[in-house]
């Protein structure tokens, strides 16, 4: 490899000045950049020296490979007079970066606290959309009225379901404080003191408070309203924000002998009293005033506006705005009785069918055998409502895909509007979906997932087989940049093909198919074939004679050339790169010979993932091109270090 002339061509396609800083790891570039959209894709991808590209949390990241990726970091950081820079300063670059958008970083703490309750909301929501099976009148009746065990199962359905909406605050507290750096589980605390059944239900507010029959403590000539908040989302999050101050505040200012015991009583106090004096009270009618206006913007605007929300659905998700969604959407399910339900999540499942859709005719279209592989497992899972690999994979790469499936999925959410289809619980946005549907608007979301799926995949196909060149040419461009960066991948593995030698496995441990593994450098084979394994002792070892190549400082790479020519790597973690050495050891150093089995190093497993990273380590042949088949011989079970894994058959 020219490292110098890879690294002129990749600054040529950065643009001018538009590198803000650069590292690198054991296998990448890690750049920051002023904008990534002004980045010429089509000249990255064609460069021969670059295996893929990626962005992932502010950072633009080139696969380069071991060996060659630190003399072409070099060359660049010359040719574009960027300072050499740790993964470190690269990683609060880019939150840098990220906090000068004040609706990234909106979003991004919106995803931070949601995130990790989704699970439980999403469970609760197909429980609700269960029980509404079991509930909705069919030929007039109901299951649950044909038979009492049934209307057994679907009472005690609704107290499962129910509970992750009703004690909505409980679990936002908790998320929510830890996110704003409190104890989470005062956040929880507070949480539980906003739904206490002693206070007037929070989905009885209006009505009780209407009546006049609402009770008040009398505080200091404070008239308190005893209002619970079942179902809602910002008074929470604004109370989590104050929670975590107060008790950040105490620390500071209280004696450690009394910290642990004043520390949490006073914030927990002060909290509480804000709370349901002023705080609660505020948001609550904020949140309600966003909820109705949402809601009337939907009412006035009808299949218009449900149109032009699915026309950009798609575009919402690359910025990834929609994680904002799940507090509207949570609160227009929990207030369902005033509400009616979800008109988001109809048009994020149109968005999702037809993006599967284009990906799926992409395959049909296509001649290049590996973009039809990809095509063809994207489109599955997007269908089912993960759109990720067919947007960032396919559609975006093609371009027409993409906006043959925003038009698809804009004229499919306007025929949900024009018949009112809501959801009333969350669920999986895709063919799924229809479970999370309201019953009585079954037959038209099924109407609009048929000309969802049928209009994206039909303008797709003609668009890109017959009517635009351009298009063709841009395929084309995408397909030979794909197999560019494939040209040190393996042909297809055969079957009946004998191995002319066998590696062993590098760790003991739980074994997993490398496109298991959750790092897009390695489960899509960027850097070869090879295998994964969930470590259970720390210790790494050579799996064959030769010389160590790389040994980097941080010691959670090994870059190995056997004498019979085989080329591995052993990346220990995922992005462990981040840890500066620390939690590792290193028993060898770069151009010493190495037999098979001997140690190469150890790491601390519990340590690694205390910090927050995936101790995997990925054993890959990086001259996999070199290669008739590399495969495995298992992708499961356990393994000892030193047992036979990897097969490789040499070329005919």
């Amino acid at each position: 490899m020219n490292h110098k002339q890879v690294a002129q061509d990749i600054a040529d396609a950065l643009g001018k000045d538009n590198l803000l800083a650069a590292a690198h790891c054991a296998t990448r570039l890690r750049l920051v950049l002023k904008d990534s959209q002004a980045v010429d894709q089509e000249a990255i991808d064609n460069n021969e020296g670059v295996k893929g590209t990626f962005e992932v949390n502010g950072q633009y990241q080139i696969i380069i490979g071991t060996g060659d990726v630190d003399k072409v970091y070099k060359e660049l950081t010359a040719i574009t007079g960027v300072q050499e820079a740790s993964t470190e300063d690269i990683k609060a670059v880019a939150q840098s970066q990220e906090k000068s958008n004040p609706f990234m970083q909106l979003t991004k703490l919106l995803s931070d606290i949601f995130v990790p309750i989704l699970p439980a909301l999403v469970a609760g929501g197909l429980l609700l959309a269960l029980n509404n099976l079991l509930t909705s009148p069919f030929g007039g009746v109901a299951l649950v009225e044909r038979s009492a065990v049934i209307a057994d199962l679907s009472g005690m359905l609704g107290v499962i379901a129910g509970a992750p909406f009703t004690f909505l605050p409980v679990l936002l507290g908790f998320s929510a404080t830890k996110r704003f750096g409190g104890n989470p589980f005062l956040g929880a605390a507070i949480g539980m003191a906003m739904v206490m059944p002693s206070l007037v239900s929070g989905y009885e507010v209006a009505t009780v408070t209407a009546a006049g029959e609402m009770p008040y403590w009398d505080i200091f000539g404070f008239k308190i309203a005893q209002a619970g908040y079942q179902g809602q989302v910002l008074p929470v999050l604004a109370v989590a924000w104050i929670l975590a101050r107060l008790e950040n505040f105490f620390h500071d200012h209280i004696h450690p002998a009394f910290d642990f015991t004043f520390t949490p009583m006073l914030a927990i106090i002060i909290t509480g009293f804000l709370t349901f004096a002023i705080v609660g009270p505020v948001m609550r009618n904020v949140s309600d005033a966003l909820t109705y206006g949402l809601t009337w913007l939907y009412e006035a605007t009808g299949a218009l506006g449900m149109g032009i929300l699915g026309l950009f659905y798609s575009p919402i998700v690359i910025t990834g705005l929609h994680q904002s969604f799940p507090a509207v959407e949570t609160t227009l399910i929990a207030n369902q009785a005033t509400t009616g339900g979800s008109f988001i999540f109809p048009v994020a499942s149109m968005a999702n069918i037809a993006q599967g859709a284009a990906c799926l005719a992409v395959m049909v279209i296509t001649h290049n055998e590996k973009q039809k592989g990809v095509a063809s497992s994207a489109s599955v899972s997007a269908l089912l409502g993960i759109t990720e690999p067919a947007i960032f994979g396919i559609n975006l790469k093609l371009r027409y895909p993409f906006y043959c499936a925003m038009i698809a999925s804009g004229i499919a959410s306007a025929c949900l509007g024009f018949f009112h289809v809501l959801a009333v619980s969350l669920g999986s946005a895709g063919f799924l979906g229809i479970i999370s549907i309201d019953s009585n608007s079954w037959i038209p979301f099924l109407v609009g997932v048929a000309i969802s799926f049928i209009s994206a995949f039909l303008l797709t196909f003609f668009y890109g087989k017959y009517s635009n060149k351009e298009a063709e040419k841009s395929e084309a461009a995408a397909l030979q940049a794909e197999e560019a960066a494939a040209s040190k991948s393996s042909q297809a593995d055969r079957s009946g093909i004998e191995a002319d030698l066998v590696l062993p496995a590098v760790a003991s441990g739980q074994v997993k198919a490398l496109k298991a593994v959750d790092d897009p450098v390695f489960s899509q084979e960027m850097m070869g074939k090879g295998i994964a394994i969930l470590p259970s002792d720390g210790k790494v070892y050579s799996p064959l004679d030769g010389t160590l190549t790389v040994a980097y400082d941080t010691k959670h790479a090994y870059g190995l050339t056997g004498d019979n020519g085989v080329e591995v790597l052993i990346h220990i973690g995922i992005d462990t790169v981040n840890l500066q050495g620390q939690y590792f050891t290193s028993q060898v150093s770069q151009g010493q010979a190495v037999k098979r089995g001997d140690l190469l190093g150890t790491f601390d497993i519990e340590g690694i993932k205390s910090a927050g990273y995936d101790p995997t380590v990925m054993e890959i042949i990086t001259n996999t091109g070199d290669y008739q088949a590399i495969t495995a011989v298992r992708e499961s079970g356990t393994t000892l270090a030193n047992e036979d894994l990897l097969a490789i058959s040499k070329s005919s």
